[in-house]
């Protein structure tokens, strides 16, 4: 397992881990329901050092991107960011991603473990053109502070300027010993948070830093854990988890912030374009609440509605915000409705199940 730069720093100051996707992560810090309150009620720091971090070099940087995914990378000035999706020519998923435009370059920000597939296909498609596909998660850390009181955290560290207002927007900041650090306007969580690509020789003095301007606003640090319970609360998908090489990106809900249907041409474009015009999905994510009494439904149980499978789920949690067992599935086109209720076939035997609308909590 790739074991974060901030490691034995963890260590000492009380972590536990776990692996994503190969890739060691925070778990937890001994206290989930503190962790995930932070992340609600204040602000909760984590090492997303884990993440994929790729950045395009060379004057052809723009083209090629543009070329490669679901939303417009030529509108993009430095600053400015967007979600995209990476998708085959049958417009199935391979990935899903962040781009940032930097002054003289593209930073991608993306799952853990997925660098290769972003790496060979980007340079699959590089023949005359002026780029260089560089793999930068070994020179930056990435750390992120969410929650209502991020601006906050952020406004101790004192960096010199002001926290772009809008999401996905970013600035730059050189700081004195620490180099240049990309600063983003970044609510992963469906509230308020931002985030700092830091060098690498950097990432500890501002982890540091980071944590104490947490506390300091009644926050503390957070960990997966966490982090996934307040990902499905918000209704959010991730790649790996609740979409993957078979999903379309409209069946997975990021249709409306990832695809650019008015962009030129790319991989992809015309499958999307083709269900854009002529039909709806046959399957999409949706919210579903699992009545209690029932056992605990896991991860790819089967949906069932009046003894005919509908579809499968592919994030089940207990989250006492939300009331009980909540949890994100994809259910076939007569199923999409509100209220609809569906049984879910699990080992410990069936329970109910009933389509919410998202988020679980705002």
């Amino acid at each position: 397992m790739n074991l974060l730069p901030l490691h034995e720093l963890h260590v000492a100051l009380g972590a536990h881990f776990t692996g994503v996707n190969g890739v060691e992560v925070v778990d937890h810090w001994g206290d989930v329901p503190a962790e995930h309150a932070a992340l609600r009620e204040s602000a909760g720091v984590m090492d997303l050092s884990f993440r994929g971090r790729i950045c395009l070099t060379g004057a052809d940087r723009v083209r090629l991107l543009h070329g490669q995914v679901t939303n417009d990378i030529q509108k993009l000035r430095p600053g400015t960011g967007c979600y995209a999706a990476l998708v085959t020519n049958k417009g199935r998923m391979q990935a899903d991603v962040f781009a940032y435009a930097l002054k003289d370059e593209l930073l991608l920000d993306f799952e853990p473990g997925l660098a290769a597939v972003f790496q060979q296909r980007l340079e699959h498609y590089i023949v005359a053109d002026d780029v260089q596909v560089i793999d930068v998660a070994p020179y930056y850390g990435l750390l992120s502070v969410q929650g209502p009181r991020a601006a906050e955290v952020l406004g101790k560290l004192e960096l010199g300027v002001a926290l772009p207002p809008d999401p996905l927007h970013l600035v730059s900041v050189e700081v004195t010993g620490m180099g240049e650090i990309p600063v983003v306007n970044q609510p992963r969580l469906g509230r308020s948070g931002y985030e700092l690509f830091v060098p690498t020789e950097a990432l500890a003095a501002v982890y540091d830093r980071l944590v104490a301007a947490a506390r300091a606003c009644g926050g503390r640090t957070v960990g997966w854990r966490a982090w996934e319970l307040a990902r499905i609360e918000a209704g959010l998908p991730r790649f790996g988890c609740d979409m993957d090489e078979s999903n379309l990106p409209p069946e997975t809900g990021i249709g409306a912030r990832a695809v650019s249907y008015e962009k030129g041409c790319y991989i992809g474009q015309e499958i999307l374009a083709r269900l854009r015009t002529y039909g709806q999905v046959a399957k999409a994510l949706r919210g579903l609440r699992i009545e209690p009494g029932g056992p605990l439904p896991a991860r790819a149980d089967k949906l069932w509605r009046d003894n005919r499978e509908v579809g499968y789920l592919t994030s089940v949690i207990r989250s006492e915000a939300a009331g009980g067992v909540i949890a994100l599935g994809y259910v076939r086109r007569e199923c999409f409705q509100p209220g609809t209720e569906l049984s879910v076939r699990s080992e410990g035997g069936e329970s109910v199940a009933r389509i919410v609308e998202l988020p679980f909590v705002a």
